[in-house]
This record gives C-alpha cells, structure tokens and sequence, in this order.
C-alpha cells in the first residue's frame, strides 16, 4: 500500500478558476509521480459560499460541490480526495480514514494554513505551511493582524529570496525553505506553435487587499500593471487579458483597451481545468506582471502559470521580482524591469519564437519538473 501524503488547499471556493485548481494539482499530481498516494483536503464552511449581498447561499454552496468534484474528477482523485464539511460531513473519504492518512503520512502541506481542524492538525506528525502568497502571511503576522504559522512545524514559501539580506519580506523568526511551482511535464507536454499573442489570465485585484508596512504602501497586479499599460502601442504584437476585473474598475478596462490589450472573461477561456490548459497552449508566449508586493519586495517570486506557459513550450515575458539570479533569463523566459525592457524582451521573442520555444520547454524540465522540485523538498523536510 503507497504511504499517503495529504495536500491542503482551497479549490472548492472559486468555482470556474481552472488556473487557481491547476495551482494546487501540481502539487497533488507531484507527489503521486514520486510514488505517494496524495491526498486532496479541502473544506467549506456556509461564509465561504455566499450570495451577492454576502449571505450564505444553498446555490453557491452546491456549485461549490460540483466544482469540487469536477476538479477531483478530472485529475482522478475521486478515490483519494476530502472535501470537509459542517460537523463530521464529508465528500470523499470519510473523516476517521482521512485521520488515519493524516497520521500514516510522512508530512500535511498546508497551504496558506487553510486547514483549522484540531483533530486534523494534530493528527499530523509534520505540519507544512506552504506559502503561495509571499509577503502577506508574512507581514499579516508582524502586524498583528493575523498568524498563520502557529501549530506548523516547518515553513515553505514561493518566494524564493526570503531570509536573504536583499529581501524586505520579514522572515518572523523562521526558517524559509524556497521552492519553485512544480509542473506535472507529462500533464503539460511541449506543444507545436507559433509566435501569437502574448497571454495572460489572472486578476486585476485579487482576493488580499494591499499592506502598509514600515511606511510603504505595498501593492497588487493593478499597482505594476499600470506602468507597462503602453507595452501593446510599442510592439507589433497583440496581447490578450482573460482578466477577473470588477465592474468598479471600468476606468481600468478602459485604459487597457485604449492602449491595445484584448480583454476575454476568464471563465469563459478558462473556466476547467482542460480549458486552463487549452488556453495557454494556444497563445504565442506570456506576458507576466507581478504584483507590487512581489516587485518591490525583491521576493523571487514565480508563478505557477508561468511555469505551465514554460512546459507547453511557451516563452515567458516576465516582471523581474528578484528570480533573475536564479533561473536563466536570456531564452524561452525573458525578464523585464522596465517598459523599455518589455518592449525589447517582446520583439526579441517575435523575432526568434523557435529558439525561445525550445529553451521554455528546456527551463521547465531543468527547473521546475515537479518530480525534482517536490523530491528535494521533502528531502529538505526530511520527508522524502
């Protein structure tokens, strides 16, 4: 019988974010090629499905459910997944098995502390909490404002320069172990193209607001992507956003669209999980912006998207937030720090698609095949 190894994370609250799953799989998926049996925990509670005004919701609860489901389904996990409800309720295995996983298993990764189960987090003889959102479990805690970290005992982050002297991201006391996003490469193969649009799909905003910290105001995607909003006018090229933006922001979609960019509903083009990944691999390459948290952090920060853009064989135009000394910036991902920097990474790419093509595909094997980044991690935790 394969030892289990439990995945934590909330998938079940954002239905038809095929990208936000994707997130989450590759984890789930790494650890099931390393020869574990993973285990899929989510959990929903009546606030987390509400209706426009904010009141729990009997429709918004069972679209929960079905999202759930349709993402278990899809990566095979109907026989090794948990979706914790009100009480004892589950959907999947049922909560004495999950217990009895929990406790068989060499480590829980946690992310962003989203399991609160007492029973649960004590049933765990390595608590991992995986940080996907560098900068904001970090200075919610100095802050005061909010502790994640208590009852885990080791610490991950994405952001792969924290703890080091030119990383403003406070480590709060703890140790930091780095890692890249793992991508499934068998899941996401090297796919045939050509130099087309460069894409996008994310939010304008995003679910956090933004920090004061130490007297700077630290900021999201908007706060980056406004200062490279003249990128489409300067290069002979077409971008496109499936970009999550509220109609509050109409002043933004307008400033986007005057300046060139093509804004598609994300849900319409990515709305699965295959939908996600059909998206991608029909764009020419991805154009990154971070969020000014990241940026002006110097946190090393990278994204899983871009890692599945890299995988399919797509060039990445990405925001520098600090990854330039550790991963190769020169071909198949591009780095930029400047719109003028943009501009030259972008025709660069146009000019030469094939080659840059190619050493996408060669950074994702080499860097961020989730077999070698999820085995060194748990050998990092002493897991593996």
């Amino acid at each position: 019988m394969k030892t289990p190894l439990p995945v934590v994370a909330s998938i079940a609250q954002r239905p038809g974010y095929g990208g936000h799953a994707w997130a989450f799989l590759q984890y789930v998926l790494g650890f099931r090629w390393l020869g574990y049996e993973p285990i899929l925990i989510d959990r929903l509670s009546d606030d987390m499905a509400t209706d426009a005004m904010g009141r729990p919701s009997p429709a918004a609860r069972s679209a929960a459910i079905a999202w759930f489901e349709e993402v278990v389904a899809f990566a095979g996990l109907e026989e090794s997944s948990s979706l914790l409800l009100d009480g004892e309720r589950t959907i999947g295995l049922p909560r004495r098995e999950l217990i009895r996983s929990i406790e068989a298993a060499p480590c829980t990764i946690d992310v962003m502390g989203f399991l609160t189960d007492p029973e649960l987090l004590a049933a765990s003889p390595m608590l991992v909490f995986l940080d996907v959102d560098p900068g904001f479990p970090q200075m919610w805690h100095e802050l005061g404002q909010a502790d994640l970290f208590t009852g885990h005992h080791r610490h991950v982050t994405v952001g792969a320069n924290i703890g080091q002297a030119d990383c403003e991201i406070p480590t709060c006391g703890l140790d930091w172990i780095g890692i890249r996003p793992p991508v499934d490469l068998v899941r996401w193969p090297a796919t045939p193209g050509s130099a087309g649009a460069f894409c996008s799909v994310g939010a304008w905003r995003g679910p956090y607001d933004p920090i004061e910290y130490r007297g700077r105001a630290l900021g999201l995607r908007v706060h980056e992507f406004r200062s490279f909003v003249g990128l489409p006018g300067r290069v002979d090229g077409s971008f496109v956003l499936a970009l999550d933006i509220d109609p509050a922001d109409s002043s933004d979609s307008d400033l986007l669209a005057d300046n060139g960019w093509r804004l598609e509903d994300p849900r319409a083009l990515a709305g699965s999980p295959a939908d996600y990944r059909d998206f991608i691999v029909s764009a020419g390459a991805e154009i990154a912006i971070a969020k000014n948290i990241y940026v002006a952090t110097n946190s090393g920060w990278f994204s899983d998207r871009s890692a599945c853009f890299l995988a399919s064989g797509r060039p990445v135009l990405c925001q520098d937030t600090g990854f330039r000394g550790s991963l190769p910036v020169d071909e198949g991902l591009v780095a930029f720090a400047s719109l003028e920097e943009a501009e030259d990474g972008a025709t660069r790419i146009l000019g030469d698609w094939e080659r840059h093509s190619r050493a996408a595909r060669e950074i994702a094997e080499a860097y961020f095949d989730s077999r070698k980044v999820l085995g060194e991690l748990l050998a990092k935790l002493g897991a593996g």
